[in-house]
Formats: structure tokens, C-alpha cells, sequence
């Protein structure tokens, strides 16, 4: 009887034995697979946090480069709005022009005409010399009626003459006229080609732009796919430690509810590294994350006399004009003029007549003062007073003087 309650005891400090053992060999299994999946969520995590920065730096990259297409798109816009304007006034001054052909060719009609007729009373009067005095001489009945024929001959041809140097004088107006419109046309189409440029310019910036724009998408959608699949393996790598330390705590309880504390920590464990996970996985929704009117009259911001400007900018009348230029001798176009007169004052403005028409304050027309910018559509000038203006005019004309009125305003900016 002793014996059997011996081999009874001994039968069953070996199943403990064993049970120990195995629960033992079953830790250190758990313990290699729980430590592989914590090696693997850290090395997808880290993936996973770079991702996310590819992702936030490629959208950074998109804002300014949207914010640059946006910025294109206005001045175009801009550019395209004054190239209708221009049109409307190439049309206007070439029916100016036309009207002006037409004065000027029944100016120059009306003076031949009157020559002619000139010409056959003076033959008719003049054609045989003295002859024609002699018989006005001969055929007078008295004295004051030869002086009477006489003055009537001198006045046929001092008529004449003054009706003549009338028609001439009106063909030189006429004809000075027409050379004016036609400068002013010539200076309207160079504004337009120049404008055409601007826009063929500006529209390939802007393709260019959208050209890397696409890249970028493709850039986001490759790194937002690998941040999908990096996240994927954190949440795969974060479920098989969740049930490794399930399935540890569980063995841990059977071994003579001596795990109870692992079971405790391994739990808190596991709900700590769930929510760090949760927070550092949910970093993905970061990361996705004409004049104007009214009487206008604004107060002068610098101590800079509009004068001043104005005579510094007389300096330069008679330099040429040169297309992108901004030498004040050596040749500037209308923006690059402006540029630099008001530069020598510590003013910085652009070199741009679209940007010059957001420069400063608005005026009313009617409030300009010398000094400031007077803006037209694809030109700028700088207003003098007095309804006159100086500015950089075109290739044919450089810089020269002129009244502000000679095309429509469609603005004017005080910054000064």
C-alpha cells in the first residue's frame, strides 16, 4: 500500500514534470514568435513613418506648385483680358486711321481743285504781263475806275493765294493727323505682340507646371501605396502579438496561477503597444491632411515727391525703348522704365505691367498727381499732371511725353 501511494506521488511529480516542461518549451516558442513580430511591426513602422514623410513632403511640393500655376493663371487672365481690350482699340484707331486717310485725301483733292482754278484766273488775268494792266488802263473811264480795276485783280489774287495757303495748311494737319494715328496703331501693335508673347510664354510656364504636377501624383500614389501596404504589415505584426501574448498569459495561468502579474503586464503590455500603434498608424490622416470710380483719393505712404519722380523720369526722354530692358539710358521697355525711375527713390516695383496694375492704392482719375502710374491695357507711364504723361512708348517712338487720355485707363495706382 505504501508502495503504490509512492508510485501514485512519483507518477505525478513526473506529469508535473512535464507539464512544466512543456509549458516551458511552450513559453520560449512564444516568447521567439512574439519577439519576431515585434522586430517586423518596428521595421514596418519605421517604413511606415518614412512613407508618410515622402507623402507630406510630395503634398508640400503640390501646395507651391499649385500656388505657383495659380499665380500663372491669374496673370494670364490678366494678359489675355488686356489683349481683348487691345483689340478693341486696334480696331477703334484703325477706323480713326481710315477716317483720317479719307480727311486727307479730299484735303489734298480740295487744294489741287483750288490750284487749278488759281492757276487758270492767273493765266486768264497774268497770262499776257503788263498787256493785261494796259488794258485795264486803256479801258478805265477814269482814274478811279483803273484803281478800282487794279485793287479788284490784286484782291482775285491775294484771294488766291490765301484760300491756297489755307488748303495747304489744312493738308499738313490733316497729313500730321494721320502720321500721329499711325504711330499710335504702330504702338498698339507692337503692346499686342508683345502681349502675344507674354501669353505663348505664360502658357508654356503653366503646361510645364502641370507637366510636373502630374509627376508629383504619380510620386503621391506610388507613396501612398507603400504606405498602405507598410501599414498593413503593422496591423498584420500587431494582431500576432496580440495573440502571443494571449496565448502566453493563458499558459502563464495554468502554470500554477503564478502568471497572474505577467498575465497583468502582459495585457497592459498589449494595450499599450495597440494604442501606440493606433496613434502612430493613424499619422496617415495627417498627412492627407479700368479706372476706378468713386473719387478715389488714398493718402501718400512715402515722404517721395511725385514731382521729384517725375523729373528725375524727363531725364531720360529721347533714350530708346528696348523690349525687357530696364536701363534708363541704354534702353527699357514701359514696365522697366518705371522700374528704375522709382527704384533711385527706394521704391522696388515689378517689372511688369499686369503686376503694376496691383501695385500701390487705386485713384480716381480725376485725383491723379503727378507721380503716379497711369495703366493702360499691356503699357504703363508714369501721369505728370496736367492730363500729360512721360513713359517708355515703343522701339519707333522711346521714351517721350504724351497725354495720358491718348488710350483708355484701365487704371491708376498711387505708391508713392
Amino acid at each position: 500500500m505504501h508502495r503504490k501511494k509512492h508510485m501514485w506521488k512519483m507518477r505525478l511529480v513526473a506529469a508535473g514534470l512535464v507539464a512544466i516542461l512543456g509549458i516551458s518549451c511552450f513559453q520560449s516558442a512564444s516568447a521567439s514568435a512574439l519577439s519576431k513580430a515585434k522586430n517586423k511591426k518596428s521595421e514596418a513602422q519605421t517604413a511606415l513613418d518614412n512613407a508618410n514623410a515622402d507623402i507630406e513632403n510630395i503634398q508640400s511640393q503640390q501646395q507651391e506648385l499649385q500656388s505657383q500655376i495659380d499665380a500663372l493663371d491669374a496673370d494670364l487672365v490678366n494678359i489675355i483680358m488686356n489683349l481683348d481690350i487691345l483689340e478693341g482699340e486696334l480696331s477703334d484707331k484703325q477706323t480713326e486711321l481710315d477716317n483720317v486717310t479719307a480727311q486727307l485725301a479730299q484735303a489734298q483733292e480740295d487744294e489741287q481743285n483750288q490750284y487749278d482754278a488759281m492757276k487758270k484766273r492767273i493765266v486768264y488775268m497774268y497770262e499776257n504781263g503788263d498787256d493785261s494792266y494796259i488794258e485795264a488802263l486803256v479801258g478805265a473811264t477814269d482814274f478811279s475806275d483803273l484803281l478800282n480795276r487794279l485793287e479788284y485783280a490784286q484782291q482775285i489774287y491775294d484771294y488766291d493765294r490765301n484760300l491756297l495757303t489755307q488748303y495747304q495748311e489744312t493738308v499738313q494737319q490733316v497729313a500730321d493727323l494721320k502720321s500721329q494715328v499711325e504711330t499710335e496703331k504702330a504702338e498698339l501693335e507692337e503692346v499686342q505682340q508683345s502681349y502675344q508673347e507674354q501669353q505663348a510664354s505664360y502658357e508654356s510656364m503653366i503646361a510645364e507646371k502641370q507637366s510636373q504636377m502630374s509627376d508629383f501624383d504619380t510620386q503621391l500614389a506610388s507613396a501612398q501605396s507603400l504606405a498602405a501596404q507598410y501599414k498593413a504589415t503593422v496591423d498584420e505584426q500587431n494582431e500576432i502579438i496580440r495573440q502571443e501574448q494571449a496565448a502566453a498569459a493563458a499558459a502563464a495561468a495554468q502554470n500554477n496561477n503564478k502568471g497572474n502579474n505577467t498575465t497583468t503586464a502582459n495585457n497592459n503590455n498589449g494595450n499599450t503597444t495597440g494604442n501606440n500603434n493606433g496613434s502612430n498608424t493613424g499619422g496617415d490622416s495627417t498627412t492627407g491632411g479700368s479706372t476706378g470710380g468713386g473719387g478715389l483719393n488714398p493718402s501718400f505712404s512715402t515722404s517721395v515727391s511725385g514731382s521729384d519722380v517725375v523729373s528725375y523720369a524727363c531725364q531720360f526722354i529721347g533714350n530708346p525703348y528696348v523690349w525687357g530692358g530696364e536701363s534708363l539710358t541704354n534702353g527699357a521697355d514701359c514696365s522697366g522704365f518705371i522700374k528704375s525711375v522709382y527704384a533711385n527713390f527706394g521704391i522696388s516695383l515689378p517689372h511688369s505691367s499686369v503686376a503694376l496694375q496691383r501695385a500701390g492704392s487705386e485713384v480716381s482719375y480725376e485725383n491723379a498727381q503727378p507721380g503716379d502710374i497711369v495703366c493702360y491695357a499691356g503699357h504703363v507711364a508714369i501721369y505728370m499732371g496736367g492730363g500729360q504723361i512721360v513713359h517708355a512708348s515703343s522701339p519707333s517712338t522711346g521714351i517721350k511725353t504724351g497725354s495720358a487720355t491718348y488710350r483708355s485707363i484701365i487704371s491708376v495706382r498711387r505708391v508713392l
